[in-house]
């Protein structure tokens, strides 16, 4: 089970580096032509897999 758990870890950590590199380039002006509903929802899919991690490894 330690593969499950180490793709699941790489998973988030690309989906939280994804996002803070969307809010960075879009804040220098880079990314001006994403919206701002696609930056919403990868942080939602970033608490999203917080809290589905933690579940994950509490059960």
């Amino acid at each position: 089970m330690q593969s499950s758990r180490d793709s699941r870890v790489f998973v988030f950590w690309f989906v939280v580096g994804l996002t803070l590199l969307v809010w960075i380039l879009r804040g220098f002006g880079l990314l001006t032509f994403i919206p701002g509903f696609v930056l919403g929802l990868l942080i939602a899919a970033s608490i999203a897999l917080l809290v589905i991690n933690g579940w994950i490894e509490t059960r």
